[in-house]
């Protein structure tokens, strides 16, 4: 699901079934076109208007919740183009219900496990930093401040690692996945499910 919310104006998330996962989000403005009805040109100018921090109050406020209500309003969002009429872009997607998630901080390990009869399938997984809050405790602001930090081969490492396992232990750590931000202390999210061994094992007839 995308939704945008032009500034002043609320937005409501909901999941009719399932949980809210936030994916991306924006203040700002990338066209001239969106929510540019009634407003002088000069508001519309700057198409490379981005705020730097959108993701962490919007995945704050929704993720894990059946319905949120976020506020596009510069309160919330700092503001990245000062006298631009912005915009609350959110792109996100629906958790099944019975996804499971485990989070841990750099240089610890994460650990999944499912009940006998049933294996762990991966939904997501992301080995960086997407808010300033998580994993914060004692760590200087510097250590902090990117939240736009991903390692690539997340998905794929913890896949491998524990895709079709009825349990599999991860290490949070630059030796497991490489250093995608360097200087930015980091955390591994991981979500997945526990499914019935016939559903992800097609070898067995």
């Amino acid at each position: 699901e995308t939704v945008v919310t032009c500034d002043g104006f609320v937005q409501r998330l909901s999941c009719e079934n399932g949980k809210i996962q936030i994916n991306t989000a924006n203040y700002g403005r990338t066209d001239k076109t969106t929510c540019s009805e009634g407003r002088p040109s000069k508001q519309l100018q700057n198409t490379n208007c981005y705020s730097p921090n959108a993701l962490a109050p919007v995945s704050k406020s929704c993720n894990g919740l059946e319905s949120c209500e976020v506020f596009a309003t510069h309160t919330v969002f700092t503001d990245p183009c000062f006298g631009i009429y912005k915009y609350l872009a959110i792109s996100y997607f629906c958790l099944p219900p019975g996804v499971r998630s485990s989070l841990v901080c750099e240089h610890e390990t994460s650990a999944l496990n499912c009940d006998d009869g049933t294996v762990i399938r991966i939904h997501s997984a992301n080995y960086g930093r997407t808010d300033s809050s998580t994993c914060s405790t004692g760590r200087p602001a510097s250590q902090l401040a990117k939240t736009d930090c991903y390692a690539l081969n997340s998905q794929t490492v913890v896949t491998s690692g524990c895709e079709g396992k009825k349990s599999c232990s991860i290490l949070a750590s630059n030796s497991v996945f490489s250093d995608p931000c360097v200087g930015t202390f980091k955390y591994l999210y991981i979500s997945y499910s526990c499914v019935s061994k016939c559903k992800c094992d097609y070898t067995e007839q």
